[in-house]
């Protein structure tokens, strides 16, 4: 082997070798901005947490509803739960715009609170009586701490589907306005759900929980689902319906909506001249108890007293 040829191999050694040296220079150097990178990125987490854990409250200085909360929360799922917070409840409480883990653990919470302290309280103040008192107070002591809160809730579920009646003309006049526009039906509903919430209180709650859930990528017939369901009023679901058929075929809408906010307007016509009918008859009632002895004092007081007189002079003469 010559020199010449020693040479290039040598050279080709050092290139190798050279090679070699820079290409480990930058892995090294990459590996060490990585791991300053996660360095940083720990220190942030941890600051982060420690922020976090600063601003939450410490279990045991919780508030006294979270602590139901936490406390209630394991049971809604078990069987005793789904006993004491069936589906008629969480239908319930989902027309009262509250059927979320808070919501069904604080009605769990009552109905165990009140259905042991009504019992115990009538027991303390009845304590003298016999066994069969004991029994009853026990009976509709649990009794009305079950149905209590059952019956809280049907009240407040009554308030805002009579709310959701009376908003759903607007909402239909709304939508027709919006349409008429040019506006698709997912920049209508966005447009109801962010301008005009303040006005359709219950409804404008509804459209917002569909905006979201077809937002997360359900189809608009799954997010309408509850807005069609939830008050089990049948003008809503027409509505609904009317949605996603112009969602999945589109048309012209204008004149169906104008013919069915026409039609609620009649029917609400309907039932106020229902209302009045209903109240004429109760008035009818009380002019009966509270008038009509006036009437007769007035009409027959002095036949009443002439009467009198006579029986008491014969009576005298006798």
């Amino acid at each position: 082997m010559s020199t010449t040829q020693h040479t290039l191999i040598l050279l080709a050694i050092l290139l190798v070798a050279t090679a070699l040296f820079l290409i480990g220079g930058a892995m090294i150097g990459r590996v060490w901005r990585l791991k300053q990178n996660l360095n940083t990125i720990d220190q942030k987490i941890a600051s982060q947490n420690y922020a976090a854990s600063e601003a939450q409250p410490v279990p045991g200085r919780l508030p006294w509803k979270e602590r139901i909360v936490l406390l209630s929360a394991g049971w809604v799922d078990t069987p005793f739960g789904q006993q004491l917070v069936a589906e008629e409840d969480r239908h319930l409480l989902d027309q009262c715009g509250v059927n979320d883990k808070e919501g069904q653990a604080l009605f769990f919470a009552a109905r165990v609170a009140l259905a042991i302290s009504l019992p115990l309280i009538g027991y303390l103040v009845f304590e003298n009586g016999s066994w069969w008192r004991l029994l009853l107070i026990v009976f509709f002591g649990l009794a009305i701490g079950y149905m209590l809160p059952k019956w809280i809730m049907q009240r407040v579920a009554k308030q805002r589907r009579r709310k959701a009646a009376e908003e759903l003309p607007l909402l239909i006049d709304l939508l027709r306005l919006l349409q008429g526009v040019g506006l698709s039906v997912d920049q209508s509903l966005h447009v109801v759900e962010t301008e005009f919430s303040n006005v359709l209180e219950i409804l404008g709650g509804e459209i917002a929980i569909a905006a979201s859930q077809y937002r997360a990528g359900r189809t608009r017939e799954q997010s309408m689902r509850r807005f069609s369901t939830v008050f089990d009023n049948a003008d809503l679901q027409s509505v609904g319906r009317l949605i996603v058929q112009v969602e999945h075929h589109g048309g012209a809408v204008q004149e169906p909506l104008k013919l069915f906010s026409e039609r609620i307007r009649e029917q609400r016509k309907l039932d106020m001249k229902e209302r009045v009918g209903k109240v004429t008859v109760k008035m009818t009632g009380v002019m009966v108890l509270t008038l009509l002895p006036g009437l007769l004092v007035i009409t027959g007081g002095v036949g009443f007293l002439a009467v009198i007189r006579a029986l008491t002079k014969m009576s005298g003469n006798l």
